[in-house]
């Protein structure tokens, strides 16, 4: 070993850097391939001692040894070099030597790498330095230029003081506008302070020292290219700080049109606000002010709306000149989604509606009134002179629901051990849901039995990356190391495939499975653990027999998607079983008995005699199983939790009887209580497995998630409502616990949550076992407890409305605003409902009631609608009673 590769690997940089200096290039190059071999060896363990003590000289020696600009630029970026902590000094130092042309080339190479590569300001500036070429301006420059300038607050003085004498400022500061997503990073400090970046650059640009011009221009040209809020506000903020003239804001006229138009909110209401002031100031023509309202009342967004009418009601009142170009630009928001909006620009009709010279005005603003509201629309009427059109009846409407989804016959299982290995591979890369789910199990335990060698060579390459499999280590599948029950919790599908296949290749303890099944329930557990421990303990038992007395197949695999089985499948696996004299497990026909379809009473009656001709224990049991009744609802209790009502379920006999240990809890009572225990059900991905438990018994299931659907909207929390959709799909009675989670879930805090509730809502309603009055009665009661926030509801009843729903929507509110109505009627202060927030489900309340045609009376409406004011509240009380009265379907 040369004295050169010592001095490495001991960590000596000063003295690797003598010893380069000495060498001759064709001496240093000579060294690169042995440096190479030293890297590849450190990158085995890079956290080790010796490799952490080598990395820095070795680092240094590397960036010496090099001749060409691409291989030094690809050294020094490397990610295995990051964290040598060799200073950038000492790598200039060590290129210094270089010529500039070279040098220029390797600091653009830097330059042009990923700021992910986290290559050295102060390395990248040298070179530039060194080299004298021109800077930079890309991502990872500027990115590091501005970090550089940010950190350097040690060294005191405030940004701009840094800025002021920086060589490349002009440059740089063009480059900002240009780089994309910045904005986070102009942000900080915040602030408009010399101490920050906005206001900095605005003081710069007002002592000369940036040209003004090219900053507004580069400030309103990265607006008009559009992002975030988040992006686009610093470049906004430093607009405003600019402080721009009349003649500057005139001469960009064309510039605030189009951002008035199409650019995010707050950027849209400082654009509309410099038009505002042109055109009061008369410097803006009619026709771009037309041109600009037919942009802005387009918008959903009200406050926009709103300050668009006010102006276009100034313009009108000042010159009635401009009325036949501007009136039926304001009948244009007769169109807009929310009632008061279109008041508004009714109200400013009437007003001005005599000004007008042409007669063409006022049929155009007829035919823009069609788009009002049933109620404005007479109104209208009466006003422009005009019939409106004859309400069509109540019951030429027809509500939109989406088909009823059907659930999809599971495929066989996997034929070959090849396909086996795929299915498995799959559904441990990603949740694989309980078709997926259950074919991978289906295809590991017939496999196992007809070919395991075949089985386990076929899988091998799906193990390598298993927690549990390292073929090198004392524990890989070569050894006798094993892993007992501690080791696997069996919370969710990749779980279980995990168990089986440790299982399979003899990593489990051979008791271990078999203690786990001999137990029984366990002691203070959450409320999820009756469907947990059914869910593993067919896990479990399958891996036991996996290594002692393998399976020929499963008798519990679903035959749908929802995990319904039908009863002559059932029947046929029972008679293979009896041919083949296998010997049943208990846990997997507990769970077919689950499974098993028992609602068509024809055919569960038919498979029944089928079954008990086979003469078997099981084939007995099935027959008397298939003979109870369907299954039918639990007995409840409401309980209340907080601001919560959740739900306590009754005693279920027939689960309790000839079942194994570890599915009795599934028909033992519940208690609010037992959510107060240590809860490890973090997953929202075992919850389609713990519904296709009880494929015909869905109300069970809900009542034991009911804790978690609450969470999400009473404490915030994301994705417990994703299951609402499969509980909606699934079978048995949707009863109080079902609907009661559907209200949870449409009051949710995450608009994904919400829409999840909303699926959940239209496939009950398409199915036909929606019950609007307890789904609109329980809103209502939580809506008056706090537990659901009003606008959140408003705004899931107003996206299922969307969709065509309108009766549903109105029979859910006709029953949830009576109890929120009363409290307000009442002067009562124990309600968590805001005024804001009932004037939003009044608006979606009345628009499903003019689209329906819905008639009749709401309790208490009226009092709220005589109220004085022209609240949002009252307003759309008013609207509600009027759209009642009337009846008509729009």
């Amino acid at each position: 070993m040369s004295s050169l590769m010592e001095a490495v690997r001991a960590g000596r940089t000063p003295e690797v850097v003598s010893l380069l200096d000495e060498m001759t290039d064709a001496e240093r190059r000579s060294l690169l391939p042995e440096l190479k071999a030293l890297r590849k060896e450190l990158r085995a363990a890079p956290w080790e001692a010796d490799a952490r003590r080598a990395y820095p000289p070795l680092y240094a020696a590397g960036v010496a040894c090099q001749t060409g600009a691409a291989a030094v630029a690809a050294w020094i970026a490397a990610a295995d070099m990051r964290w040598s902590q060799t200073a950038p000094a000492l790598l200039l130092r060590i290129l210094g030597d270089r010529s500039p042309e070279w040098l220029a080339d390797l600091a653009h190479r830097l330059a042009e790498r990923p700021a992910s590569s986290a290559v050295p300001y102060e390395l990248m500036s040298g070179l530039v330095r060194l080299s004298g070429c021109p800077v930079p301006t890309t991502d990872a420059y500027v990115r590091g230029w501005m970090g550089h300038l940010g950190w350097a607050w040690r060294q005191g003085g405030t940004l701009l003081d840094r800025l002021r004498p920086d060589p490349h400022l002009t440059e740089l500061v063009a480059a900002l506008f240009e780089t994309g997503d910045i904005g986070g990073q102009l942000e900080w400090p915040h602030g408009d302070g010399p101490d920050t970046w906005t206001g900095a650059l605005a003081r710069l640009t007002a002592e000369g020292v940036l040209d003004r011009k090219v900053m507004v221009d580069a400030c309103v040209s990265r607006l008009l290219r559009g992002g975030t809020n988040t992006e686009l506000r610093v470049f906004l903020r430093l607009l405003k700080l600019l402080d721009l003239g009349r003649d500057e804001e005139r001469e960009r006229t064309g510039d605030w049109l189009a951002l008035a138009s199409a650019a995010v909110s707050p950027v849209a209401s400082h654009a509309q606000s410099v038009l505002a002031a042109l055109a009061l100031d008369g410097e803006l023509t009619t026709r771009r002010l037309a041109e600009m309202s037919d942009a802005v009342l387009f918008r959903p967004e009200k406050k926009l709306v709103r300050a668009q009418l006010v102006l276009l009601g100034k313009v009108l009142t000042r010159d009635a000149a401009t009325a036949d170009e501007l009136l039926p630009v304001v009948a244009q928001a007769f169109g807009h989604e929310d009632s008061d909006v279109q008041e508004r620009a009714l109200k400013l009709v009437e007003r001005h509606l005599k000004k007008p010279g042409s007669t063409q005005v006022r049929g155009e603003l007829a035919v823009a009134a069609e788009q009002l509201i049933p109620a404005l629309r007479s109104r209208a009427g009466l006003l422009l002179g005009s019939t409106p059109a004859a309400p069509a009846p109540a019951l030429a409407y027809e509500e939109i629901l989406p088909p009823a989804p059907h659930p999809a016959r599971l495929d066989p299982a996997p034929v070959s051990a090849v396909e086996v290995a795929e299915e498995v591979g799959a559904a441990l890369a990603a949740e694989p849901g309980v078709a997926g789910f259950e074919r991978a199990l289906a295809g590991l335990v017939r496999h196992a039995y007809r070919d395991r060698e075949m089985l386990l060579e076929a899988l091998g390459p799906v193990l390598t990356r298993r927690w549990w499999y390292d073929a090198d280590s004392p524990d890989g599948p070569n050894h006798t190391g094993r892993f007992d029950r501690s080791d696997f919790t069996v919370s969710d599908a990749e779980d279980g495939l995990d168990l089986l296949l440790a299982a399979l290749f003899g990593k489990v303890n051979p008791g271990t499975p078999h203690a786990f099944v001999r137990q029984g329930p366990t002691v203070r557990d959450c409320g999820h653990g009756a469907l947990s421990r059914a869910f593993a303990a067919r896990l479990w038992e399958v891996a036991y027999r996996l290594r002692t007395d393998p399976l020929p197949f499963l008798l519990s695999t679903p035959t749908w998607s929802t995990g319904l089985l039908e009863p002559d499948e059932l029947v046929d696996r029972l008679d293979e079983y009896r041919r083949l004299g296998a010997r049943v497990s208990a846990a997997d026909f507990a769970q077919a008995l689950l499974r098993v379809r028992r609602t068509d009473r024809a055919a569960a009656a038919r498979a029944a005699e089928r079954a008990t001709a086979l003469g078997t224990a099981e084939g007995a049991r099935l027959a008397d199983w298939l003979g109870e009744a369907e299954p039918g609802l639990p007995t409840t209790r409401r309980r209340t939790s907080g601001n919560r009502i959740l739900l306590e379920c009754g005693e279920i006999l027939e689960l309790q009887g000839d079942f194994p240990a570890e599915f009795r809890p599934l028909g033992r009572p519940t208690s609010v209580v037992e959510e107060r225990w240590y809860c490890h059900h973090w997953s929202n991905d075992i919850r389609p497995h713990w519904l296709a438990l009880l494929p015909e018994r869905r109300e069970l299931v809900a009542g034991r998630l009911l804790p978690d659907l609450s969470a999400g909207a009473v404490h915030d929390e994301r994705g417990a409502a994703a299951v609402l959709p499969l509980l909606a799909e699934s079978g048995g009675e949707a009863g109080e616990a079902v609907h009661l989670g559907l209200a949870y879930g449409l009051g949710a805090r995450h608009a994904e949550d919400r829409l999840a509730a909303v699926d959940a809502l239209l496939i009950l309603a398409a199915r036909g076992q929606l019950d609007a009055a307890r789904l609109g009665a329980d809103l209502g009661q939580l809506v008056w407890r706090g537990a659901l926030k009003p606008l959140r509801l408003a705004e899931s009843a107003r996206t299922a409305a969307a969709t065509g729903a309108n009766a549903t929507i109105w029979e859910l509110l006709r029953h949830a605003l009576p109890v929120l109505l009363a409290e307000l009627a009442v002067g009562g202060s124990g309600s968590a409902v805001s005024a804001r927030g009932l004037g939003e489900l009044l608006a979606v309340a009345a628009e499903s009631a003019e689209h329906c045609g819905a008639r009749g009376e709401i309790p208490h409406l009226a009092q709220t609608a005589e109220r004085r004011g022209s609240s949002r509240l009252v307003s759309q009380a008013r609207r509600l009673r009027t759209a009642l009265a009337l009846g008509m379907a729009a």
